[in-house]
């Protein structure tokens, strides 16, 4: 997320900024709010997007697919800026090993349910095995 470049065409409205990112308008708002997307001056009434403001917008959305949390972006937005390497690769880690742990439950409630479905297909009386098992 390198610093604008002054002389970068600001040609996109906010609806095309949303767009763009592939959010709504009330995404790029909120987003304005936490303060991890520039809110540039009115010019004609209107305000004015540029193409680093739209890979802002991207690098945010990707972060949150991978699973950070908007705080966890924000650090890593003023990781950026301060070229702290070190740290944004530890965050990076972080997340890692925090998806493997996701991964691996994951496996396993679907390694459980697949057993149930088995169960559920070669037990011929009484009620499936997966619905007696969700009820607690």
């Amino acid at each position: 997320m390198a610093t604008k470049n002054s002389d970068e065409p600001r040609a996109f409205t906010i609806a095309r900024l949303a767009d763009a990112g592939g959010v709504g308008v009330e995404t790029v708002r909120f987003y304005q709010r936490r303060g991890l997307l520039a809110e540039p001056e009115r010019t004609g009434g209107v305000r004015r997007y540029g193409p680093e403001d739209v890979k802002r917008l991207r690098f945010v959305r990707a972060a949150q697919a991978a699973g950070f949390t908007l705080d966890e972006i924000a650090h890593l937005l003023r990781l950026d800026s301060t070229e702290d390497r070190a740290a944004a690769r530890a965050m990076a880690q972080g997340r890692v090993a925090a998806l493997d742990a996701r991964i691996a439950e994951l496996q396993a409630a679907r390694d459980a349910l697949a057993r149930l479905a088995t169960r559920c297909a070669h037990e011929g009386a009484g009620p499936c095995p997966i619905l007696s098992a969700f009820e607690g």
